[in-house]
């Protein structure tokens, strides 16, 4: 398992080391070629070279995640080898040879069957079981990164944990009495931080490269909540490696390195992937759209690092507000991730009082995130928080849901958090629940799609400073739509049309999918919320 560091400080020295250097490919030496996942992170394009890049963009299968989750039956040098021999024959089938070659995934929860005399509560308790993954064991040629303990899927094409998500997954775990399993996944979490340096994206290997929003302290806290403050001596030297994982750069000589930006008001952070070639498991995708655009380098890049902000994709990272072409993710400071990371410092300080120096940083960087919150990402104007491209020195002006997150932290002022509530009240407010921005543009994490974590958060952040009226009208809202939905579909899904509540949600690289880990614990979250309001 040590393999693992060892490559991922490989992968660190042969990336991209900041914005104002040399770009450079991430080169991965392919090693040995028998198949073992304990050996590396070494992904499977790497393994497959041109076989894998000749499967994905001849669209073998129409979701391109789906190739790189399947599981070689034979080591990878023998499928090589068969493939340079077996493709000159005239009638050679590629379709045919992968699935001579490769194990093919199902869709998880694709099997279950809604029962219609089941209330929605009694549904998502059903499910749970159907979305937990026991604790993996080490499979020759997968990309799956093992974990010890067992651990909650999202559901459909997403068979892994992923990190985010997970979060809101445990709020609904909580409501289900399911301590044992948030325990589970919090020790598998500070097994990824320690054999990784970081919570990959998911527990995948084409996932390495990069994070997603930081919530695992938040993780730790509402654990805390429910078993005291052991909690927090348990996790503590995760937390901190973790936090020196997204630190990483911030004492550099250029303006930005890695996740981090030098400002006026001190660092800051940003999304930033590690890759800057074609995500694996969007291939086709990625390598089109570059094509087309001829966006080279910095745009796989900033495709992925959009991949990074569990945003992917949103207006928020596009420079005309309007078109993917125009992505540059690295180039914004984001509210959010700001706004995660002084919780993170928050709760680094509950886990080392006694560590002067240590908590004198965190302090003066709590200071520092939320004066450039205050300075550089708050709208006069309109009364909210935007996001900040620090390469134009100034606010992308795209109205989101991220200006939730500084009431979540409880960052802003009372004046501040009010003018927030007045805009959100008078035009993110919808039928059903709150949108995530007000761009229409065919990206999922645009109008008119409502998500479960965001409503969550602006809830949340909204009764942290007396805005209960309205929490409880997004809480009805989202909880109504949810209910709708499984009325008429005997699902739960990822995500949720609130403008009109007789539409399917859209956008994205894939079809809406059903599960739906976040969705389930966010409802049962929120039905307990207005059980006590």
């Amino acid at each position: 398992m040590r393999n693992y560091w060892f490559l991922l400080l490989f992968i660190f020295i042969f990336s991209c080391k900041t914005d104002g250097t040399k770009e450079s490919k991430l080169h991965v030496n392919n090693g040995t070629s028998k198949i073992d996942s304990r050996q590396s992170f070494i992904g499977i394009e790497e393994r497959l070279g041109q076989l894998f890049v000749d499967i994905q963009l001849s669209e073998v299968f129409e979701d391109s995640k789906t190739f790189v989750d399947c599981t070689a039956k034979f080591p990878y040098d023998t499928i090589i080898s068969k493939y340079q021999k077996e493709k000159k024959f005239p009638d050679f089938n590629l379709k045919s040879f992968v699935l001579e070659n490769f194990d093919v995934p199902v869709s998880i929860s694709s099997n279950f069957k809604s029962d219609a005399s089941r209330t929605p509560t009694e549904h998502v308790a059903a499910l749970w079981p159907v979305l937990e993954r026991a604790s993996d064991t080490v499979l020759a040629g997968s990309t799956l990164i093992p974990m010890p303990k067992p651990y909650i899927v999202p559901g459909g094409r997403f068979r892994e944990v992923y990190y985010w998500d997970s979060y809101f997954t445990m709020l609904g775990l909580v409501e289900s009495g399911r301590l044992d399993i948030i325990e589970d996944m919090l020790d598998n979490f500070s097994h990824l931080i320690e054999e990784v340096g970081h919570i990959p994206n998911g527990n995948r290997t084409y996932y390495i490269t990069r994070s997603q929003p930081p919530f695992f302290s938040q993780m730790v806290k509402l654990m805390a909540e429910q078993k005291g403050d052991i909690i927090y001596e348990k996790y503590k030297k995760a937390l901190k490696k973790e936090y020196e994982f997204w630190m990483k750069g911030n004492d550099t000589n250029e303006h930005a390195s890695y996740h981090c930006v030098k400002t006026s008001e001190g660092i800051v952070n940003r999304y930033y992937d590690l890759g800057n070639t074609p995500r694996q498991e969007s291939y086709r995708e990625d390598y089109l759209q570059v094509q087309d655009t001829d966006g080279g380098e910095k745009m796989y890049r900033d495709l992925r690092s959009g991949a990074e902000s569990g945003w992917d994709y949103s207006t928020r990272w596009f420079a005309d507000a309007s078109t993917i072409e125009t992505i540059e993710t690295t180039d914004i400071i984001p509210v959010d991730l700001n706004a995660l990371l002084f919780g993170l410092e928050d709760i680094l300080l509950k886990c080392y009082p006694n560590d002067k120096d240590f908590s004198d940083r965190l302090t003066s960087s709590m200071q520092s995130r939320k004066q450039f919150l205050d300075v550089s990402c708050w709208n006069v104007v309109d009364g909210v928080y935007e996001d900040y491209n620090w390469k134009k020195k100034k606010q992308t002006k795209v109205k989101s849901l991220a200006m939730a997150y500084p009431l979540f932290f409880k960052m802003a002022s009372q004046e501040q958090a009010d003018a927030v509530a007045t805009y959100l009240k008078k035009h993110f407010l919808k039928p059903g629940g709150v949108t995530t921005t007000l761009n229409h543009s065919g990206q999922q994490w645009d109008a008119p799609n409502g998500w479960a974590p965001l409503q969550w958060i602006t809830i949340q952040g909204l009764e942290n400073y007396g805005h209960s009226d309205l929490a409880k009208t997004i809480a009805e809202r989202w909880v109504t739509v949810n209910e709708r939905v499984y009325a008429n579909t005997g699902k739960f899904v990822e995500k949720y049309n609130v403008e009109d509540m007789t539409l399917k949600a859209g956008g994205g690289e894939y079809p809406v999918q059903d599960g739906f880990g976040w969705s389930n614990g966010v409802y049962l979250a929120l039905k307990a919320y207005l059980v006590k309001k």
